[in-house]
């Protein structure tokens, strides 16, 4: 499928620049598979649209402080370093900028007593780099780090300490994000309340969102682009409960497209869930067969990106760009800080 097909047209004031207020107090476009249509909602109103025998699987994963500010050696000039992946002690992939100036060996020195080396030339979109610091570098990037928020919530003074709370789900607690969760934003204490009220249940599971969720697509043809493996794990109890719902005739919900990426991706060929942790390589395009998820809570994506392509296989490409055509002109909030969409 062509990737200019998952493109729309959207108004850069209605991107998200902050947090609301309450994080419940977002709105939820309730999209009808079946009936092809949608419903205006919030998200406080979640529970309402919940039955009984229905299992929320939640993405547990910790967004860590991964973008760093430093200095070039001897130059001085400034160097900005987002972490992607750790190969080893010390040795991390990172996106950096200006990346083509940093040449092998070239050093970074950055607050906190941190310096780095670089280890490959230029070429790469994402280099190697070998960190030295007094203190441990998780000690280090909790101190002087900042939230890796996306370029698109453009503020001229970066993140703020806020950002160090509400760029974090409720459930986080794995450390290893270099980005959340989005859709587990919106939930609060008093939402899980009245989930329990209603008799539905949580599950947890773990997926570290790495590059691979926000990576560009550039490729013409959707069976093209490979999103970049993210680690997961999914422990014996969520296992259980998602393999007993689904047993008993219950919707398997996913909290987010990280979730269902990690949950289609571990589901054996018998159809069952086992603990297990590993890669998740599998990329998401109209045509797949879900397997797991029967229903999901995301936010709204970006055009021509890996995560709209998995919302549209979900529930159905026309389907989709109708319904993001209704929240432009209804003036719902796009992206990370933005409003949800419930496909049932």
């Amino acid at each position: 499928m062509d990737v200019s097909a998952f493109d729309y047209e959207l108004p850069p004031e209605l991107i998200a620049q902050e947090p609301l207020p309450q994080r419940d107090a977002s709105r939820m476009l309730i999209v009808d598979r079946a009936k092809h249509s949608w419903t205006d909602s919030e998200f406080r109103e979640l529970p309402q649209q919940l039955r009984p025998d229905d299992l929320l699987v939640i993405n547990n994963t910790r967004v860590f402080p991964a973008r760093l500010i430093g200095r070039r050696e001897p130059s001085g000039g400034r160097v900005e370093i987002l972490l992607v992946r750790e190969l080893e002690a010390n040795v991390w992939e990172a996106l950096i900028k200006p990346g083509r100036r940093l040449r092998k060996n070239d050093e970074v020195s950055f607050d906190g007593a941190l310096t780095a080396q670089l280890l490959d030339e230029p070429g790469q979109e994402v280099r190697r780099l070998r960190f030295r610091s007094v203190n441990s570098l998780n000690s280090v990037l909790d101190e002087f780090g900042e939230m890796p928020l996306p370029p698109y919530i453009n503020r001229p003074s970066g993140s703020s300490a806020e950002d160090r709370d509400r760029y974090q789900t409720l459930f986080a607690k794995a450390r290893g994000a270099i980005a959340a969760p989005t859709a587990g934003l919106h939930f609060t204490p008093i939402v899980l309340e009245l989930i329990a009220a209603r008799g539905a249940r949580l599950a947890e599971i773990t997926l570290h969102v790495g590059y691979g969720t926000f990576e560009p697509v550039r490729v013409d043809d959707t069976e093209q682009h490979q999103v970049a493996a993210e680690y997961y794990q999914i422990e014996s109890a969520a296992a259980h409960a998602i393999n007993e719902t689904r047993a008993r005739g219950g919707r398997v919900i996913a909290v987010g497209t990280t979730t269902t990426r990690a949950l289609e991706s571990a589901v054996t060929d018998s159809g069952k869930l086992d603990a297990t942790h590993g890669s998740a390589t599998l990329t998401i395009v109209p045509g797949h067969k879900f397997r797991v998820v029967d229903a999901l809570l995301t936010n709204f994506h970006l055009p021509r990106s890996s995560l709209l392509m998995l919302v549209s296989a979900f529930a159905g490409h026309q389907l989709i760009l109708d319904a993001y055509h209704h929240a432009v002109v209804s003036r719902y909030r796009f992206y990370s800080y933005g409003d949800c969409m419930l496909v049932i």
